[in-house]
């Protein structure tokens, strides 16, 4: 599984917005790894920010 998709995966599973750190403690990604998808996953303009530093999937 590509890491994008895993990072979307947890994002869905867990269905609140969450931070890279959470990211990282449910996926079991390093940290800084989640950090760079989080950063191509907003160029693909595939993840939002409701809530100041916390992330969730755009639907």
């Amino acid at each position: 599984m590509e890491t994008k998709e895993k990072v979307l995966e947890v994002m869905k599973a867990e269905g609140r917005p969450l931070t890279a750190g959470e990211v990282a403690d449910l996926s079991g990604l390093e940290r800084k790894v989640v950090d760079k998808t989080f950063n191509q996953l907003k160029k693909e303009d595939k993840i939002e920010s409701p809530i100041r530093c916390k992330w969730q999937p755009k639907e």
